[in-house]
């Protein structure tokens, strides 16, 4: 069984009032960390005040990371600051990443390797536009990031990887991909991890699914074979709903 993993992805909202009045609602609701892994992921200014208050069972994450641990990057950040937050993951590659700030599948490669050099756990997110999709490129698409994104990583490190398939026409939408969809993709996601290491690798891994998750949706999500988690984007801005989604992944371990 592949522990569950929901992680909330605030992008750029939440004032520090905000982000302290979320972290104090939720933190001791999280569900027993043994079984379902809950994560927020935050602003960069905001990730020590997070850490601080994150309790027991709720782990913090930032959003990006730049794959020189120094140097003169003005505005980036670095993954030996990330650590010395005692922050646990990062996430590497989301599709805004790519279509705003023009990140390739190289860049993704290169921060990989800086997340994993400074002990961090990457959720490394992968997906099709909608274009793709229609023109039944989905798995070219999927195959060449995640062949990309893994280049040089050995299987130790590859196996401490979580991967998010996020198809790029579901984010933010309120179209989301039907189950079945999303499961296939995921399902052909561990395909390619079994051709790039094992199959026992490919079983073990941690796939995400993430494009419109929200209450309403998630349990059907989280009953498919390949999809191990969510990564959720505006639904987790709201305490409330944050707390229904993570305990909804326990359900999953029962």
């Amino acid at each position: 069984m592949r522990k569950p993993i929901i992680a909330g992805n605030w992008k750029m909202f939440k004032t520090r009032d905000e982000a302290l009045y979320f972290i104090l609602k939720v933190s001791t609701q999280m569900p027993d960390i043994e079984k379902v892994d809950s994560v927020v992921l935050s602003q960069a200014p905001l990730l020590r005040d997070l850490v601080k208050r994150q309790g027991d069972n709720l782990r913090v994450g930032a959003q990006n990371l730049y794959f020189e641990d120094e140097g003169a990057f003005t505005g980036e950040v670095s993954g030996p600051l990330l650590k010395s937050y005692n922050v646990d993951y990062v996430v590497i590659g989301h599709s805004e990443r790519r279509n705003v700030f023009h990140e390739t599948d190289t860049d993704v490669n290169l921060k990989l390797h800086a997340a994993i050099r400074n002990e961090l756990i990457p959720i490394v997110c992968v997906g099709e536009h909608l274009e793709d999709r229609v023109s039944q490129k989905t798995n070219e698409v999927l195959k060449a990031q995640i062949t990309k994104a893994f280049e040089n990583v050995s299987r130790n490190d590859a196996q401490n990887v979580v991967i998010a398939y996020e198809p790029i026409w579901a984010i933010g939408t309120g179209r989301t991909a039907t189950k079945e969809i999303a499961d296939e993709s995921c399902g052909y996601i561990r395909s390619l991890m079994k051709e790039l290491y094992d199959e026992p690798l490919a079983q073990t891994i941690r796939i995400q699914y993430g494009g419109s998750v929200k209450p309403e949706n998630i349990d059907e999500l989280l009953a498919m074979e390949n999809i191990d988690g969510a990564l959720i984007g505006g639904a987790s801005l709201d305490p409330d709903k944050f707390i229904t989604m993570v305990k909804a992944a326990l359900k999953r371990t029962e």
